[in-house]
């Protein structure tokens, strides 16, 4: 172990030193005021439109049930306002509302909304070059040259990147939350979350929904965004191992990811998609009850599928780095 401090120590640094992370902070810091400002202005035109929360919630129960007889919606879409009516009906029955205007909701909305996408873009940023940069730049032969083990190098890139990979989900959760609430005000950390909505079709089983504080729905939320987002750095890891150019490697995980979400919202009919890791990346999804892409599906499966493919990319990775001539 202590051999393998400096390697992560080293990789932390050139990590930093790319400046991909402030890069990352700066996108940030321009999209959530954006965001928060558009958030602002719905929630003043519904307060002004609806002079109470109830009434709003049930004009939405009731322009979704009104959709849901016309021909020219998908069958997908009526398959998720059924699920959205019962859902917000449930919340009008246990007289909570479920898009209170606070900064923890608005954090809770946007990291919910960035997992299937902005998240994994982010992280390509950091990830796609960490071998296929060195050797683009040459520094790979040096750093090979040195008396460890590569399986130690490699490790020490995993870890540098993991930390990364924490660094920007907490730092998104923090700017999320200081920003937001220079808006809407700071509370909202002890509103009540119902989770446990249990999805098969159209239907809706409510008898394992209990209420959450928003703070225990947010780690929970937070650390199943973790769990995809180290999904696609691993894969990036494994598809910067095996490609020279750090162009072809970002292009090429860039093409997985977009190519996975615009799969999933086309998936419903295709049931071997529930294999393909883009399409079980938005996890969040299950503490939601929104209905899955893909019949059948649940957070289990899903987290299953993530850890094969994420196993797999490690397999690979490691096998390719340490056996084969990386330097010519």
């Amino acid at each position: 172990m202590t051999s393998l401090l400096p390697l992560i120590r080293n990789e932390t640094i050139k990590i930093w030193k790319k400046k991909r992370f402030y890069v990352i902070v700066l996108i940030l810091l321009v999209l959530i005021p954006v965001f928060t400002y558009a958030q602002l202005k719905v929630a003043q035109n519904n307060a002004e439109k609806f002079k109470d929360w109830r009434i709003q919630l049930q004009q939405q129960i009731t322009d979704y049930t009104n959709t849901l007889s016309s021909d020219r919606i998908p069958e997908e879409w009526k398959r998720y306002r059924q699920v959205m009516v019962k859902q917000l009906q449930y919340y009008l029955d246990h007289n909570v509302n479920p898009s209170t205007p606070d900064a923890v909701t608005f954090t809770r909305g946007f990291m919910s909304n960035s997992v299937t996408l902005f998240f994994p873009l982010m992280i390509l940023a950091i990830a796609s070059d960490l071998v296929s940069g060195e050797r683009t730049s040459g520094t790979i032969k040096m750093l090979l040259t040195r008396p460890v083990r590569r399986w130690k190098i490699l490790l020490s890139k995993l870890i540098a990147l993991t930390l990364y990979v924490s660094l920007t989900i907490v730092v998104s959760v923090l700017l999320c939350y200081l920003i937001s609430g220079l808006f809407f005000g700071y509370e909202g950390w002890d509103m009540p979350v119902f989770t446990g909505f249990i999805v098969s079709g159209s239907n809706i089983d409510t008898t394992a929904v209990h209420a959450v504080s928003q703070w225990q729905y947010m780690l929970m939320q937070s650390g199943l965004i973790w769990v995809s987002s180290m999904t696609v750095a691993v894969l990036a890891l494994m598809v910067s191992v095996l490609l020279r150019s750090t162009a072809a490697s970002i292009v090429t995980m860039m093409a997985a990811i977009i190519a996975g979400t615009i799969l999933t919202n086309m998936a419903s009919s295709w049931h071997s998609a529930k294999y393909l890791f883009s399409v079980n990346l938005q996890l969040t999804t299950y503490l939601e009850g929104s209905p899955p892409p893909v019949d059948g599906m649940n957070l289990i499966f899903s987290l299953a599928v993530l850890a094969v493919w994420a196993l797999i990319a490690l397999v690979i990775s490691f096998g390719v780095f340490t056996k084969q001539d990386i330097l010519n």
